[in-house]
C-alpha cells in the first residue's frame, strides 16, 4: 500500500464516500461466523477481525487523534494490536501474530462504531470555510485505504478457507474467477516512441504514480487477453514445471522446495482439474483468465510460450486498448521510484518507499477491486513468490 496524494478532493461528497466505503466493508462481512474472523494460516495473510479493525485504527490514529482535540480513544491498547508496519508511530504486534481471540469480534465492530461516529461528526464540519485541506487529504487516502484491505479481506479470507478441511464457501454459488477471459485472442500493436507515464489530472492517486515522466518504448506487440487456464495446463502437460531452463534460479529453487506444480488453489483427480473458489470447489473452467500464479510462474509461463512479459511502461502505453481488470496483472517491471518521487513526511511516508525493493509491479485490478479503485496508472506490488492475490499473465513481445 502506497501513500496518496490528492488534488481537488471534494469535500462536499467527502462524508458521504467515507461512510460508503465503510458499509462496504461490513457487507463484505455478511457471509461469516463468527470463528470466521480469527484464523491466519499463514504470515501473509491476515484474519478478517484484524482486517477491518486495522482500517478503523488508521482513521483514529491519523485523523480522529489529530483534528478532534476532545476525541476519546476507544482504546489505547489497538495501536499496537493494529498498526501494520508505521514505525514513526510506535510499538506494533508482529505480523504472524494478528490470529487473536480477544478483543472479541463484537468489540471490534463497537470499536468500529465508535470511530465511524467520530469520524462522521469531524466531516460534517467540512465546508464551515475553515481551511481542511490536510483532512481532506488524510480522510481521502484512509478511504483508498480501506478499498485496498477490502481486497485482501477477500483474497485473506479465501486463502483461509482454502486451509479449511472441509473448504468452506464464501458465498454459495458464487464464482466470478469462472467468467471467461475478455478481449481479443489477437495481439495488439503498439508504435514505438515517447510516452507520458504516471497519474496526471485532479482525482486521487497514490505517491509511486508520481512524479509523471516520459519513457521511450521501442514498438511492441501486446495480447489482448490474459493467459487462460486451458493455455496454463498445456504448459503444465508440457512439463513445464518440470523443466529448469524456462525458470529463474530463484524460481527454480522456490517450486522445487515448496513442491510446485500447478497454481494456487488447483487440484487434479482422476485426470480432472477443479479449482477452489470464493463460491467452493468448482471445475476448471478452460476460458477463465488463470489466477493465483507467482512472477515466477508468470515469467516461467512467458518463457515456454516464447513471448515475455510486458515491462510496466509498456503495460501503461498499451493500457487504453486493453479490456483489463479480472487480475493483476504480472509485469517484468521491478518496484522502484520513478524520478522525482518523493517520500511524504511524517507516518505516511512509510507507505511505500521502504518497499521499494525486491518487489516486482502488477498493473490493472482484478475481480476482487472495488469499483472505482481502478486506474491505468495504478502501481501494485508483491514479492515474486507470492500468489494468494488475484494476479494473472499477459503477454508481450
Amino acid at each position: 500500500m502506497t501513500a496518496a496524494v490528492i488534488q481537488g478532493a471534494s469535500h462536499a461528497t467527502l462524508k458521504e464516500r467515507f461512510l460508503a466505503v465503510r458499509s462496504a466493508t461490513m457487507a463484505l462481512c455478511e457471509p461469516l461466523e463468527t470463528e470466521d474472523y480469527i484464523p491466519q494460516p499463514v504470515v501473509d495473510v491476515s484474519p478478517p477481525k484484524w482486517n477491518i479493525a486495522h482500517t478503523t485504527w488508521f482513521f483514529e490514529e491519523f485523523i480522529l487523534r489529530r483534528f478532534v482535540p476532545a476525541y476519546s480513544v476507544f482504546d489505547d491498547r489497538f495501536a499496537y494490536l493494529f498498526n501494520s508496519y508505521y514505525n514513526t508511530v510506535g510499538d506494533r504486534s508482529a505480523r504472524d501474530r494478528r490470529s487473536l481471540s480477544r478483543p472479541t469480534v463484537e468489540e471490534i465492530f463497537a470499536y468500529r462504531r465508535h470511530v465511524d461516529e467520530a469520524m462522521s461528526g469531524l466531516l460534517g464540519t467540512l465546508g464551515d470555510g475553515t481551511d481542511h485541506d490536510d483532512l481532506a487529504e488524510l480522510t481521502t487516502l484512509g478511504i483508498n485505504h480501506e478499498q485496498q484491505h477490502q481486497e485482501l479481506f477477500l483474497s485473506d479470507l479465501k486463502f483461509s478457507f482454502a486451509s479449511e478441511p472441509f473448504k468452506p464457501a464464501y458465498r454459495s454459488g458464487f464464482h466470478p474467477e469462472n467468467e471467461s477471459a475478455r478481449g481479443s485472442v489477437d495481439r495488439i500493436a503498439i508504435g514505438g516512441g515517447n510516452f507520458e507515464i504516471g497519474h496526471r489530472g485532479e482525482g486521487f492517486c497514490f505517491d509511486n504514480e508520481l512524479a509523471r515522466h516520459t519513457v521511450f518504448l521501442e514498438p511492441f506487440e501486446i495480447s489482448g487477453r490474459c493467459v487462460t487456464n486451458s493455455e496454463f495446463l498445456e504448459f503444465i502437460s508440457d512439463g513445464g514445471y518440470r523443466t529448469h531452463s524456462l525458470w529463474h534460479s530463484d524460481g527454480w529453487d522456490w517450486i522445487r522446495s515448496q513442491d510446485i506444480s500447478a497454481p494456487l488453489y488447483w487440484s487434479n483427480e482422476d485426470g480432472e482439474w477443479s479449482h477452489f473458489t470464493l463460491g467452493g470447489m468448482d471445475r476448471l473452467e478452460p476460458d477463465a483468465p488463470v489466477t493465483h500464479v507467482s512472477y515466477y510462474e508468470a515469467s516461467a509461463y512467458a518463457e515456454w510460450s516464447g513471448l515475455r512479459l510486458p515491462t510496466e511502461f509498456e503495460w501503461e502505453a498499451a493500457s487504453s486498448s486493453l479490456d483489463w481488470g479480472q487480475r493483476w496483472e504480472w509485469t517484468n517491471s521491478a518496484y522502484l521510484p520513478y524520478p522525482g518521487f518523493r517520500k511524504p513526511a511524517g507516518a505516511v511516508g512509510e507507505y511505500n518507499g521502504k518497499f521499494m525493493i525486491n518487489q516486482m509491479v502488477l498493473r490493472g485490478a482484478s475481480l476482487a477491486t472495488p469499483a472505482g479503485h481502478s486506474r491505468p496508472t495504478y502501481r501494485n506490488f508483491f514479492h515474486p513468490h507470492l500468489r494468494w492475490q488475484f494476479t494473472g499473465i499477459r503477454l508481450a513481445r
